[in-house]
């Protein structure tokens, strides 16, 4: 199931919290499933997360967790992920393991210099002092639309999806 699609690193996911709740989309394909739900399919702990990620120097390569599960509300939709695997270079995503999700709208990431990650990346996401994993960044904001694994360059991607799998 498709949880998450960025086609080309717009500002398309700099979104409240109330709209990450409940997911949206474009007519572009540009998508987020919603936290509310993400959360109801994922806390028994029996799917994988697989991100399939293009870079913008060409070539397609992905990530897998074996385990995923996103808390309810009332733990900020905290983040469980563990046991990577892929051809993505470095695990990038496990960084944000134990964050809550923040927007621009609610700052829920430890960023000790009283900023907000969101505000700063221009995306909601699991946030930890921001991201090696910016799949929800705006390219050339922050960080950058990227995957810190497929090198040095703040706006790697292209594109990126993220799907969770069945166990």
């Amino acid at each position: 199931m498709l949880v998450q699609q960025n086609l080309d690193g717009s500002n398309f996911f700099n979104r409240s919290w109330m709209e990450f709740k409940f997911g949206f989309s474009d007519n572009r394909g540009n998508y987020w499933l919603g936290n509310e739900l993400l959360s109801q399919l994922t806390h028994s702990g029996r799917f994988k997360l697989r991100f399939d990620l293009q870079a913008r120097a060409g070539g397609w390569f992905y990530a897998q967790y074996s385990t995923f599960v996103v808390m309810g509300e009332e733990d900020n939709y905290k983040l469980h992920v563990y046991e990577y695997s892929g051809n993505a270079g470095q695990d990038s995503f496990s960084y944000q393991n134990g964050m809550m999700f923040t927007t621009y709208d609610r700052d829920n990431d430890p960023w000790t210099d009283n900023a907000n990650c969101a505000v700063h990346n221009g995306g909601g996401f699991w946030y930890n002092e921001c991201a090696h994993c910016g799949v929800n960044t705006i390219r050339g904001r922050g960080e950058g639309f990227r995957w810190l694994g497929l090198g040095p360059d703040g706006d790697g991607l292209q594109s990126s999806r993220m799907w969770i799998l069945c166990q």
